[in-house]
Parts: structure tokens; C-alpha cells; sequence
């Protein structure tokens, strides 16, 4: 959320929970998984009320980071992506998914049976994303 805390943009732990629910009260066959196609760039530190974060699509965050020279860094428990930057004195964290947190949450769609993702803000999409999907990620025909 962006008023909210610098974090992932959806927790592989929060999504298994979500899903683990809706598949005990909805068949899992009607069911689409989200998944988002954006970052968020927070100024730090972060002040509850105050501080809010930049939305920018997840290609846009790979390139900040490339331009930034920061190292894109692993968060084993949300399995997702972030960096830190700093521009004119103000330290910046950015939360987005790539191609390896996005092929983990992909593998969700199969392991709950489910019937596929939605995915939600077209025009954000990375090109790696079409990569895993043309591999066989969700794609089902109904």
C-alpha cells in the first residue's frame, strides 16, 4: 500500500494464507489468482500517517536500480525483490517483483489448482513475465 510500510508488494507467506482460505471456501478451480505489475519506491524513513510511496512498474524498478548501481537484495521469508538508493540526500527502499518472485507465485496457480492469475496493472508488465507464462505458467484454455 503506498501510505503504507516499506514492504514486499504481496508476501509469498500473506498470498499462501489468502489462498490456503478462499480454496477452503471456494472451489479452487474458480478461483484467479492476483498478481500485481508494480512496485513501490518509499522515501526513508518511513512515518506512519506521512510517508508515502511512488508506484512504478516493475521494469522501471529494475532500471532504477541499474542506473542506481544498487544491488537488487533477496528477502527469503516474502520471496521478493527489493534495493535501497539514496538521491539528494534522502534514502529511498523499492519493493517490485521480478522474474524469480513472479515465477514462485506463478508455481501457486498449479500446487492450488487453481484455475489462473489475473494480473493487474496492464501496461506494467516486464518482458520476463510473458517468458514464464509462454513456458507453461497458468496458461489454460476454458
Amino acid at each position: 500500500m503506498a501510505s503504507g510500510p516499506p514492504m514486499a508488494i504481496a508476501p509469498i507467506d500473506q498470498v499462501r494464507e489468502v489462498l490456503t482460505y478462499a480454496t477452503s471456501v471456494i472451489e479452487p478451480g474458480k478461483i484467479l489468482m492476483g498478481m500485481s505489475l508494480y512496485g513501490y519506491d518509499w522515501p526513508l524513513p518511513y512515518e506512519k500517517g506521512r510517508t508515502r510511496a511512488s508506484g512504478v512498474s516493475n521494469n522501471t524498478a529494475q532500471n532504477l536500480a541499474i542506473a542506481e548501481r544498487a544491488p537488487i537484495l533477496w528477502d527469503i521469508k516474502s520471496a521478493s525483490p527489493y534495493f535501497e538508493y539514496t538521491v539528494a540526500g534522502v534514502q529511498h527502499r523499492v519493493w517490485f517483483d521480478d522474474a524469480q518472485s513472479a515465477a514462485i507465485k506463478l508455481a501457486l496457480v498449479d500446487e492450488y489448482q487453481l484455475r489462473g492469475v489475473s494480473m493487474w496493472v496492464l501496461g506494467n508488465e516486464f518482458p520476463q513475465l510473458w517468458y514464464l507464462l509462454k513456458d507453461g505458467y497458468t496458461i489454460r484454455k476454458y
